[in-house]
């Protein structure tokens, strides 16, 4: 039986992405047991959710957000015959709790390859005539000054510069995972500073929402995403989005514990364990000249030569 606590719901991008790969996870395996617990903040009823989901009979439980784990921790410890894993989190080395896991991906490959995307189409713009190279200025809205945060949107504008060596960035921070209005209104600032593509890393539809208005108002301005895609939110804005596929992992820690086999302490999925991806890209923005550049870049990820 598997036990699953969401700081959100399925309403949230984040946490949506979760839901479904675990989802996709059971169904490959034939596991049929499946409980959340959903909309538990970083605090104490982590805690009480995680004894909750023991009680229940749960062999396996799994937190996704970062500010959860010394929550899942404590409980890891109260109940050694359950395995429990946690997302983002950084302390299961350390801990000296053998029942306990953290797991990750390599999702700044995953941002530079989105960063590609987005160099690529300003580019474009630039060859149309629609801006000049000096105006090649992209916005990102990051939820945290975390170390994730700060090596994704370093790692996509790095992606962005390999292709596009004119583009620059502006980053501001909402210092909240998921508020719509404080990302629509991140978005708003940072168009009315001169961007013309944007992306994120906060988890709800205010920046493609905030681009897709722009866009329908005869303002084209661009979007990449995080976790989701954005191309029914935002059809005429989006290019693509990057992503986690938790898929991988989970049919991982799912098949090694249903065997009583040891799990790793600390795990980081990569793009060839096909857990760093990007999704389905719009087509109405994106040519197929800038998906085969991008496959090319992500071969050269894939083997070490980038």
């Amino acid at each position: 039986k598997i036990g699953v606590v969401l700081l959100h719901n399925e309403t949230v991008g984040y946490d949506e992405n979760f839901i479904l790969a675990v989802q996709e996870a059971c169904d490959n395996l034939g596991i049929t047991n499946l409980l959340f617990k959903k909309d538990i903040p970083e605090d104490s009823a982590c805690k009480d959710a995680c004894i909750e989901l023991v009680e229940d009979g749960c062999d396996i439980i799994f937190a996704d957000s970062f500010g959860h784990e010394e929550f899942v921790i404590d409980v890891a410890k109260q109940y050694p015959d359950v395995q429990f894993f946690h997302a983002t989190g950084t302390n299961a080395k350390i801990a000296g709790v053998p029942n306990f896991h953290n797991a990750f991906a390599s999702i700044y490959e995953g941002r530079y390859l989105a960063g590609v995307v987005a160099g690529l189409k300003l580019n474009q713009l630039i060859e149309d005539g629609k801006i000049t190279a000096e105006q090649a200025k992209m916005g990102y809205i990051s939820a945290k000054p975390y170390a994730e945060c700060i090596s994704g949107y370093t790692s996509y504008y790095l992606g962005a510069r390999s292709v596009c060596p004119s583009a620059t960035m502006v980053v501001t921070y909402t210092d909240s995972w998921a508020d719509l209005a404080l990302e629509q209104e991140a978005a708003k600032k940072l168009i009315k500073e001169g961007v013309v593509l944007m992306s994120e890393h906060a988890d709800t539809d205010g920046s493609p929402m905030a681009c897709e208005d722009e866009t329908k108002a005869g303002n084209p301005l661009y979007h990449v995403g995080y976790n989701i895609n954005f191309n029914d939110i935002a059809p005429g804005a989006n290019l693509v989005s990057s992503k986690i596929d938790w898929t991988p992992y989970f049919e991982y820690i799912f098949s090694a514990v249903a065997k009583g086999e040891a799990v790793e302490a600390d795990y980081c999925g990569t793009i060839e364990t096909g857990s760093v991806r990007l999704t389905e890209y719009n087509d109405a923005n994106v040519t197929e000249e800038m998906k085969a550049k991008v496959e090319e870049v992500k071969a050269g990820l894939a083997d070490g030569s980038i």
